[in-house]
């Protein structure tokens, strides 16, 4: 069964699964760059006509839209793609075996400081945002300042600025003493 909820952000809507949906963790996709994606599925849900990105997460699919559609007119659309998916392949839609080349690559020497960021983001920040059908993805840290880049119904939601400013930058200042900044990419 697949069930929607609103995001903060208007043109964002998350679609919910008690099935796995991802095995690899929250993953971004943009229409710009369909003819890169491997995945059917991936592919077909940026087909539709207004889809501009999604986020594959554990057990939910953020769908961001353009302006010129309704929600009223996808929605119907990618639960039955989801349903269809789920009752068909029998296994997530991104999977260890298939989606290898997905996996981000870690740098061989991570200092302390970037293991406590990611910590923090992980643990404390990670569930709030996706709570809002979004994700947030450690970039860089360099004198004092953390680059993040927002992702899924984060990405261009009108409060995302509050809430990096206010949510983000703040418990990341106070878990972790080196950071003084904390910027979106």
């Amino acid at each position: 069964m697949i069930y929607t909820e609103n995001t903060p952000n208007p043109n964002a809507v998350k679609f919910l699964s008690e099935k796995t949906l991802s095995e690899i963790g929250a993953t971004e996709f943009q229409k710009k760059d369909i003819k890169k994606i491997k995945n059917n599925f991936i592919k077909n849900l940026l087909e539709f006509d207004g889809i501009e990105l999604i986020l594959v997460s554990e057990n939910f699919i953020s769908v961001k839209k353009n302006e010129k559609v309704n929600w009223d007119s996808l929605k119907p659309s990618i639960i039955s793609l989801m349903n269809d998916h789920l009752e068909k392949v029998k296994k997530p839609i991104l999977s260890k075996t298939t989606e290898k080349n997905l996996t981000q690559k870690k740098s061989k020497k991570e200092d302390l400081i970037v293991k406590k960021i990611n910590e923090v983001l992980d643990t404390k920040i990670r569930p709030a945002v996706s709570k809002d059908g979004g994700d947030i993805k450690f970039v860089s840290f360099e004198n004092g300042k953390v680059k993040v880049e927002l992702r899924g119904s984060c990405s261009g939601c009108p409060s995302s600025l509050m809430t990096l400013k206010n949510g983000v930058q703040n418990l990341l200042r106070h878990y972790v003493k080196d950071v003084t900044d904390v910027e979106a990419i």
